[in-house]
């Protein structure tokens, strides 16, 4: 299947060769754009250099291609999936990847040695209050940069030549501009992509495990029955 799928500009570099092992082609559509918070990344920064922090948690692959490159000794560094691990890697920057891909996997890994830790968190300016109530509920002391923005870029999503569509956020889902059509297979990227599409009105007929590869998988074994 020819697949288009939601991605931030320069977000998407790997997606072909991972659609194109289980299968698939696919290309790029963009229903948002970033906007970069230059003050919180300093900020931040200038944070990890003053060892004000005992974790780092990266919760996504772009504040870790942005900031990695910036950061010289750092504490231990979680991060969330295997795509953000790269990005960190490639600094060199040595990190644990979490064993699921969503936020809610942070305070269950790290267990009783987040009480009374220091957790920097450079992300997005999208609230995350179940991720914050955790950590403060299990005893840690959460700081969070925004260190970039999240805009709609207004553009509607070329799905002329899809054969189906993937969400790859709740938000690149409420706010893209799209048209569905009868044979456009709609799919999520996970569960919370998913309850905000069905919260919207679209129904998924794939739902993933929060990663490109195990929706691929998941389509996969749609197709089949």
């Amino acid at each position: 299947m020819k697949i288009a799928v939601t991605r931030l500009a320069g977000k998407e570099k790997s997606d072909a060769a991972r659609c194109a092992k289980a299968g698939h082609a696919c290309y790029s559509v963009h229903p948002l754009r970033s906007e970069l918070r230059e003050s919180a990344i300093t900020e931040f920064v200038k944070g990890v250099g003053g060892n004000e922090f005992d974790c780092i948690f990266f919760t996504s692959a772009l504040p870790a291609k942005i900031i990695a490159p910036l950061l010289n000794t750092v504490p231990r560094v979680i991060a969330i999936g295997p795509q953000t691990a790269k990005e960190l890697e490639q600094s060199g920057i040595k990190c644990e990847t979490l064993p699921g891909f969503y936020s809610r996997d942070f305070v269950p890994y790290l267990g009783d040695w987040i009480a009374g830790k220091h957790i920097g968190i450079p992300r997005a300016d999208v609230p995350n209050p179940a991720l914050i109530d955790a950590i403060t509920a299990a005893g840690g002391i959460v700081h969070e940069f925004r260190c970039y923005g999240l805009e709609p870029t207004g553009d509607t999503l070329d799905l002329d030549t899809a054969d189906a569509i993937l969400f790859t956020s709740a938000m690149s889902y409420t706010k893209a501009m799209w048209t569905p059509r009868r044979d456009l297979l709609i799919m999520a990227i996970g569960d919370i992509t998913a309850a905000a599409m069905r919260t919207g009105g679209t129904i998924p007929a794939v739902v993933g495990d929060g990663s490109l590869e195990g929706t691929l998988a998941a389509l996969n074994n749609y197709l089949k029955k």
